[in-house]
Order: structure tokens, then sequence, then C-alpha cells
């Protein structure tokens, strides 16, 4: 089976959408992927990205007692997020991710 290389090119992005709560707002990496060999795989047969850059994030939840939690996850972090995970907008003509930061797996340093 092939190996697959994949690239995270995401350029900074001054962002004017403010997310609430525990949500994130995430620019999915471009996921170039080609295998081994050199052979580039067709848009159809690439995997949704599951790695991005943190563009902006909400103040974080309020639990029982009333306090806030805050987000894990600062602006500028790349994070690993679930595959299904959030709700894709186009927002000035780029795409973006809305998380929930339960949905963020790890930050990538």
């Amino acid at each position: 089976m092939p190996t697959l290389s994949t690239t995270v090119e995401v350029s900074p992005v001054s962002v004017n959408i403010k997310p609430l709560e525990d949500k994130i707002v995430v620019q999915a990496s471009e996921a170039e992927t080609t295998t081994a060999s050199g052979l580039v795989i067709p848009d159809t047969a690439k995997e949704k990205p599951q790695e991005g850059k943190v563009i902006a994030v909400g103040p974080g939840r309020i639990d029982d007692k009333g306090n806030r939690v805050p987000v894990d996850v600062a602006v500028g972090d790349v994070v690993i997020y679930s595959k299904y995970g959030g709700t894709e907008v186009k927002y000035n003509g780029e795409e973006y991710l809305i998380l929930s930061a339960r949905d963020v797996l790890a930050v990538i340093n």
C-alpha cells in the first residue's frame, strides 16, 4: 500500500468571526497528498483533513456552578480534531471549521 505525505499550508489570517462558549474556529490544512512514488491523489479520493490552525477561540463554557471553564487551545495552535466534528463555513471566500473544544484531540507542538 502506498504511503501518503501531508503538508500543512496555512497562511496567517485575521478573521472577524467570534466563536461563542467553548467553540473554536479552525482553518483546515491544505492536504496535498501524494504517494511515495510521487503520484498525486485526486481531490475525489482525498480524505477530509483532520489538522488545522486555530484562528479564533471562544471564552469557554459555563459549568454547573456558573464558573467559566476556559478553552485548552489558543489562537495560533495547530490542532488535530475528530474526523467528522464541527461545521464547515465559508466566510470572505475562505473555508473554516467551527468546532467544539471537545472535538480537539491534540495540539501539535
